[in-house]
């Protein structure tokens, strides 16, 4: 699998593309460094990365009613990077549909 886990396609991170051209968001393992992250974009879609941010998105606890009763859980954390590339180029999530 690797350190990108999936690309982040969501309505925020939509809006954060249409402001940045050159910036795309990965969800990544928790574990991997910027310098992991940066090599393995590069190697995955042959770009340039000239800069990386990461954020670790926190847990989110959950309940809902049932016929049992109450049923508490929670989401599980997890790392976001986004990733700068260089001008004038671009990453295509939706070219192998």
């Amino acid at each position: 699998m690797g350190i990108i886990v999936k690309p982040l396609v969501t309505e925020k991170a939509n809006i954060v593309t249409e402001k940045k051209a050159t910036r795309f968001g990965f969800v990544v393992l928790k574990t991997a460094s910027k310098d992991e992250i940066k090599k393995a974009v590069e190697e995955l879609y042959n770009v340039n990365v000239v800069k990386v941010n990461t954020l670790i998105s926190p847990a989110k606890r959950k309940s809902r009613y049932t016929k049992a009763g109450l049923v508490k859980g929670s989401n599980p954390s997890f790392k976001k990077a986004f990733v700068t590339l260089a001008e004038g180029q671009s990453i295509d999530f939706y070219s192998n549909i």
